[in-house]
């Protein structure tokens, strides 16, 4: 501790946040800034006035005290909330470790917590910006690539990973301009609500075009056990969902298009392993996906009945689970519909 140099908490964040200025976008700063607020406020919470004096202990009083919302300025916050905090602070104290303000180390100790597939389908949702980021990326330097047709997909329809894989080439109707969806079981591609779930999805022109060009360009030539031909394929023949899965995870990850928000290094990050991906604060699973596609439809003004049949989920699931409006939002789209009479 004797080698260490006195420094407030509010001047160590200063400088850090003066330090990633360059590298950070305006919003990624924002970010820092207002995780990094709390650790500030905790700090003159326990009078803590000196970064030297952090240590393991101190980190994990923070974490509960951030958690259980322990202080008039800051509630709880839910699991997912958490992660980005710790994931934040565990950037800061690596920037502190290096001016002497507080020991080597001091990063590790910082325990991001790993969510759940249940809590991560109840907290996480692309956002329309990330989705559009993403999808602008990939249009540029990766049209039409497997890649860049399943995210597109899905962002456009919002269909489950399970609807997704059981596409058949067969399935594109260039002309009517949408994808016919079947509940087959017996050959491996059963959907979720079984023949319930069977439609017809309306596509957009761009999304046909980008279809074809996929199935003509990048698509494997392959059939399946069942002799069908499916959609998203490797040589192998119909993708399981773990390869969609991670692709999904691989490229909502901002640090593929922008920033990291978090500030690390892509070459040296843990999260950029095919392992950790989905351990990622900030990558987004295909629920997810579909759960910001769902709130993007009903923020777009898209009626409530539509989104369910073209979803295939009902209105009292999408208003429990996926519906993020505010009561103001839902207001304002409900008086645009009246006057629209």
């Amino acid at each position: 501790m004797s080698d260490l140099q006195p420094i407030t908490p509010r001047e160590a964040v200063r400088l850090y946040l003066a330090d990633r200025e360059m590298e950070l976008s305006e919003k990624s700063r924002e970010n820092h800034r207002y995780r990094l607020d709390s650790w500030i406020e905790f700090c003159n919470d326990r009078e803590i006035d000196n970064m030297n004096d952090v240590t393991g202990r101190t980190v994990h009083e923070y974490r509960v005290w951030r958690q259980s919302g322990e202080s008039d300025k800051y509630e709880s916050v839910s699991k997912a909330t958490l992660k980005g905090n710790l994931a934040t602070l565990r950037v800061f104290f690596e920037f502190c470790a290096s001016i002497d303000a507080v020991e080597s180390g001091l990063r590790e100790r910082v325990r991001v917590p790993t969510l759940s597939s249940e809590e991560a389908a109840r907290e996480e949702k692309l956002s329309e910006e990330n989705a559009e980021a993403a999808l602008q990326y990939l249009e540029k330097f990766r049209y039409a690539s497997r890649e860049h047709t399943i995210l597109t997909l899905l962002w456009h329809t919002g269909i489950r990973l399970g609807t997704l894989r059981s596409f058949d080439v067969g399935d594109l109707d260039v002309d009517d301009r949408c994808l016919d969806v079947r509940h087959q079981p017996d050959e491996g591609t059963p959907l979720k609500n079984g023949k319930a779930a069977e439609r017809s999805i309306a596509l957009g022109e761009y999304e046909v075009e980008l279809l074809q060009d996929y199935i003509e360009q990048n698509r494997p030539d392959v059939t399946d056990e069942y002799g069908r031909e499916p959609m998203f394929a490797s040589t192998q023949g119909r993708l399981s969902e773990s390869p969609i899965r991670l692709t999904v995870y691989r490229w909502t990850q901002p640090c593929r298009w922008a920033d990291c928000p978090h500030g690390e290094d892509p070459k040296t990050c843990e999260f950029r392993n095919r392992e950790e991906m989905s351990s990622c604060p900030s990558s987004i699973s295909p629920h997810g996906v579909r759960r910001g596609a769902i709130t993007k439809h009903l923020r777009d003004g898209t009626p409530e009945e539509v989104v369910s049949d073209r979803m295939n989920s009902s209105r009292e699931v999408i208003d429990q689970h996926y519906d993020e409006r505010s009561e103001r939002e839902k207001m304002r789209h409900r008086r645009d519909l009246i006057q629209d009479l």
